[in-house]
């Protein structure tokens, strides 16, 4: 039987030579970081260490030279010195190979003999190699060798068997998800994928339902939607001229598709959820979404409310980013976005405008103070001519 060696072999040690100090003294060690913590029990080893240049007889372990050239004759300055940090690295397993000096110290302390002698009569079975360390440090047999591998396998299949069964659970967990939430429960075609993939620009009348705004009269909001296909159902960016949303939508069945936002908020919790239903209409180029909605007006009076907004799909392919941090943005007084498609870049300035800057009459009255729906009707939030 072959004992431990280097940070097993030592960590255990003076987890050992802890406990028989304390008992022996009284005084409980504080075994953190400060390596002053461990100075005492390195003056206590280091009067054993000092000694091993003449105790080679008696405890049984190799020959110590005499550190005949030091001038230093106290602690922590003569060779065989054990210092508070480097018992702390040692018992915080930072020392690969420890000093041979330290550990005979540690074993004459425990059980009065160095650690040559102590292998040929082993004490402490918690000091006996197992297995795999015995492979590592020693020869072995053929016959062990195979035992080995044989139990590296019954780990690895055991390991193997439980990522399988996790794997499966999971599986059945999202199947059951998608079947209980009827997430993506029709397959689009390709056309009808290409018909809602794109960048859309939408109209909402939601400005109309801000109390807090005394100038809400007649206006309308502008946002800019990029939606991309991502394996069944779309997800999409909407910017706003006060804030984004987040998103994703899925076809219920031909030509029917719900849509689900929100705002991402601090510690990126959902905030004003919002569910809407759409219906694709063949050559329309305004199609009519309802949404149940939030006016997004200050402190007590956000509110749900139910809106009409209009998309207009404005094409397909490249990127919209954000402008942010320029003299536009200041003089504007909104957000600009930019979309880039390879064919000449459009630049977007979204805020809160009045309805009377509409020129299509048709989407003006679709956005107007009849698309709003109050959850609690009243003759004051939306104002009228």
């Amino acid at each position: 039987m072959a004992l431990k060696s280097g940070k097993d072999e030592i960590e255990y040690l003076l987890r050992q030579v802890f406990k028989k100090y304390e008992l022996e003294t009284g005084n409980k060690l504080n075994l953190n970081t400060n390596r002053r913590n461990y100075e005492d029990i390195a003056k206590m080893l280091s009067g054993i260490s000092n000694q091993l240049p003449y105790t080679s007889d008696e405890f049984g372990h190799s020959p110590y030279p005499e550190d005949r050239n030091s001038k230093a004759t106290e602690y922590p300055y003569l060779k065989y010195d054990i210092t508070g940090g480097q018992i702390k690295d040692a018992f915080n397993g930072l020392v690969a190979k420890p000093r041979p000096f330290l550990v005979d110290a540690c074993y004459i302390y425990l059980y009065g003999v160095a650690r040559n002698k102590f292998e040929e009569n082993i004490l402490d079975p918690n000091l006996i190699a197992n297995e795999l360390e015995d492979q590592s440090n020693h020869k072995t047999s053929p016959g062990r060798q195979r035992k080995i591998s044989l139990s590296l396998i019954l780990i690895l299949l055991v390991l193997l068997g439980i990522a399988i069964f996790k794997w499966i659970d999971t599986s059945h967990k999202m199947s059951a998800l998608k079947e209980d939430l009827v997430i993506t429960p029709y397959q689009p075609s390709q056309a009808e994928i290409d018909s809602l993939e794109g960048i859309w620009m939408v109209y909402i009348g939601s400005p109309q339902a801000r109390k807090s705004d005394k100038n809400r009269y007649h206006k309308f909001v502008r946002n800019i939607m990029n939606v991309k296909y991502k394996d069944g159902y779309f997800v999409f960016t909407r910017y706003g001229a006060g804030f984004d949303h987040y998103g994703y939508m899925q076809y219920e069945s031909p030509q029917v598709v719900s849509i689900r936002s929100y705002v991402k908020g601090s510690e990126n919790k959902i905030e004003a959820p919002r569910l809407s239903l759409m219906r694709l209409a063949k050559n329309k180029d305004k199609i009519m979404v309802v949404s149940a909605s939030w006016n997004f007006d200050a402190g007590e009076n956000n509110d749900i409310i139910g809106i009409r907004e209009v998309y207009i799909k404005q094409g397909r392919g490249g990127e919209i980013k954000e402008v942010i941090n320029t003299m536009d943005n200041h003089a504007c007084n909104c957000k600009i976005v930019q979309w880039k498609n390879g064919k000449g870049d459009r630049t977007f300035y979204l805020r809160n405008e009045l309805l009377d800057t509409i020129k299509d009459e048709t989407l003006k009255k679709l956005i107007d103070e009849s698309s709003i729906l109050l959850r609690y009707p009243d003759s004051v939030t939306i104002l009228k001519n």
